[in-house]
């Protein structure tokens, strides 16, 4: 079941942040609480009570401090950015990445949101969201350097039509 997160949610998703952080970002229950409130889409997917994976987005415009969301900003008036998505890892093979990502493309279109974007390591490499992006629409419109060299993302667009 996919459901809008609410803050009883914040412990397990912190949870399966931390499990995943290699290929996303750390985030604490405070930063979760931020990210949230700047968030246009932030919801869960549950199975047998327990929140097994989630997927938070920003809509251009809102005030978020982020390298990535500000090259998008810069090359796009408007779109839905995946700030991220994590699964966790024995809930995996159950294609709720992709019953996400269609739960937002639907959430995008009926708002009138032209694109969702995001980004993935290149270096270091995650080819299972390289994959899983592909399969999505996603293509590569740039890619930059972080961390002072030593990651760099490929900055990944899809265009709904």
């Amino acid at each position: 079941m996919i459901r809008d997160a609410n803050e009883g949610d914040y412990a397990a998703i912190v949870a399966l942040n931390t499990s995943e952080v290699r290929h996303t970002s750390p985030m604490d229950a405070d930063r979760l609480r931020h990210l949230a409130s700047l968030s246009a889409y932030h919801r869960v997917v549950v199975l047998d009570g327990r929140v097994v994976a989630f997927l938070l987005a920003m809509r251009a415009g809102v005030d978020y401090r982020n390298d990535n969301f500000a090259w998008f900003t810069a090359q796009h008036p408007d779109f839905l950015y995946v700030d991220r998505i994590v699964v966790d890892a024995a809930a995996q093979g159950h294609r709720l990445g992709s019953r996400l990502y269609a739960d937002l493309f639907a959430f995008a279109r009926e708002h009138g949101i032209p694109r969702i974007t995001c980004e993935f390591n290149v270096v270091p490499p995650n080819e299972p969201s390289r994959l899983f992006h592909a399969r999505h629409g996603f293509v590569e419109t740039g890619r930059q350097w972080l961390d002072d060299g030593h990651k760099q993302v490929s900055m990944q667009v899809a265009e709904l039509a």
